[in-house]
């Protein structure tokens, strides 16, 4: 890929979601389907929480009751998984570079008063309250962004806000990377090795104690702030 600067990387990755957005946001969420009802969409969300969050509960909540914890989500798009959090923690706050997701998401939790929700400027999490943060996740969303840069920026972003000891569970793109000939892409985004992760989670303060699906698009990991 042509050396592309970062500002016009986040440029693109806020106008193509903002597009994607308005096209068909639920389906960009979460592509198993191109007609979700609300129902479904929805309770999607809830089987992430079931499948990442309530089988982990152990390097998650480390003896916390979960609706005593503050939790952080990167890249809530239209609040699919979002809802589900701010139905089990205390209190949720979450992010997305995109306006038009931002705004799905906060009708998403609006019975939720405390999930809160901001659109950031696709690098930083500036835009959240500097308070300490019992967990953080993501899910579906670093396999998108184009940038080792953003990425470890995010990274390194979180580590500001977790309390010591607490987790990063997210993933990244663990498949083979972007063919560098291509324009820039803000849907396939840049991949990670092993061995790569591994050097972030140190650079940021992490200690990157387990990891699963190294070479798939799923590569999941688990940071804990050292």
């Amino acid at each position: 890929m042509a050396e592309i600067d970062l500002e016009t990387q986040l440029q693109k990755m806020r106008a193509d979601w903002d597009a994607r957005a308005r096209e068909n946001a639920r389906h960009y969420v979460d592509t198993a389907n191109s007609e979700w009802t609300d129902d479904a969409f929805f309770a999607s969300g809830e089987s992430t929480l079931s499948e990442e969050i309530l089988t982990d509960l152990g390097n998650i909540c480390q003896g916390k009751a979960p609706a005593d914890m503050r939790v952080l989500e990167i890249g809530c798009g239209a609040g699919r998984v979002t809802r589900a959090l701010a139905r089990f923690f205390g209190e949720v706050h979450a992010v997305d570079v995109s306006g038009e997701m931002v705004q799905l998401a906060k009708q998403a939790v609006k019975d939720h008063p405390r999930a809160f929700v901001y659109q950031n400027n696709g690098k930083d999490l500036a835009v959240v309250p500097d308070i300490l943060f019992d967990f953080a996740f993501s899910s579906i969303v670093f396999q998108h962004i184009p940038s080792r840069e953003i990425i470890e920026n995010y990274v390194m972003e979180v580590h500001r806000l977790l309390r010591p000891g607490a987790l990063f569970k997210f993933q990244v793109q663990g498949a083979q990377d972007l063919d560098p000939t291509q324009p820039l892409d803000t849907w396939e985004g840049v991949s990670f090795s092993e061995r790569e992760a591994v050097d972030m989670a140190f650079r940021c303060g992490f200690d990157p104690r387990y990891r699963y699906g190294a070479g798939e698009q799923y590569f999941w990991l688990w940071f804990f702030k050292r």
